[in-house]
């Protein structure tokens, strides 16, 4: 079975051309969107690292969120004052190592693209506040990411575990927003949530997974989403997963852990491979 994923790749990014355009749109858009996520939660992750050892007053501090600016990623922690400014800014170049990073613990006030994202942060805040769509479970936490691109303002809500060794999929939503910063309404992107354990962390070789996967439901979307891409990115240099797949009714998504590639075929021509790799 090991085999038989990583060789699918081989022979899917030879075929894609062919076989999947009427979805390319949705694939690119997805992929950016994917890519987009995971630069924001690397900087949250690592930035979150840097600012706690080096900010001595974390009573002071209101929160945090990253984003992208020209060819690096910043996350900013903001104050807890009626009206909030920045307390730090770690900035991160392409590679995300935390020896490059720059920590910068002048305090300033928001930039005008800062401001529209805390505004929208805020916003999403109020709204996962009231409305019951959003579900808690134990041992996790909601990541908060805003995004404002080509004229759109949205902010993706990410289940993260608190435990280490625990990745989750799902337990999802992307809230929209006008231009205006107004709030319009919550898309739930996966039906529920799974909790995957990697045995890198916990040291079972037993149980080692070469493979991630999970299925999509007629009503969502029917690719891989873009945060199904930001979380196998976060995690893929922990684990030993080859691939990510995704199966819905009519499509089946690829996500190669090593290259990080992706490919969308139809569910017709899935099966036919795996036909075909089954006879020889």
């Amino acid at each position: 079975m090991k085999k038989l994923f990583y060789t699918s790749f081989l022979l899917l990014t030879s075929i894609y051309s062919f076989s999947q355009s009427k979805i390319d749109k949705l694939r690119d858009a997805t992929l950016m969107e994917g890519k987009k996520l995971y630069e924001s939660e690397m900087a949250s992750w690592y930035g979150t690292d840097i600012f706690m050892e080096n900010y001595p007053t974390r009573e002071s501090m209101g929160g945090y969120f990253s984003y992208s600016d020209k060819e690096v990623t910043k996350c900013i922690f903001f104050s807890k004052d009626e009206k909030p400014k920045v307390i730090g800014t770690i900035t991160f170049d392409k590679t995300f190592a935390v020896k490059n990073a720059n920590l910068d613990l002048v305090e300033r006030g928001f930039t005008s693209l800062e401001q529209d994202l805390y505004t929208l942060r805020k916003n999403a805040l109020v709204a996962i506040n009231s409305d019951t769509i959003f579900k808690y479970y134990p041992d996790t936490n909601f990541n908060l990411v805003p995004l404002i691109s080509n004229g759109e303002k949205k902010v993706y809500v990410l289940t993260g575990s608190t435990k280490n060794g625990v990745v989750i999929f799902g337990n999802d939503y992307l809230l929209i927003f006008d231009k205006k910063g107004t709030f319009k309404k919550t898309t739930k992107l996966h039906a529920g949530m799974i909790r995957l354990e990697y045995e890198n962390f916990n040291g079972d070789a037993n149980s080692k997974t070469t493979a991630a996967m999970h299925t999509h439901l007629p009503e969502y979307l029917e690719i891989m989403t873009a945060t199904d891409i930001c979380t196998t990115m976060l995690y893929e240099k922990f684990t030993d997963w080859e691939s990510n797949i995704v199966i819905s009714k009519k499509y089946v998504s690829l996500w190669d852990c090593k290259s990080d590639q992706f490919v969308v075929m139809t569910m017709e021509a899935w099966e036919k491979m795996l036909s075909n790799q089954s006879e020889e």
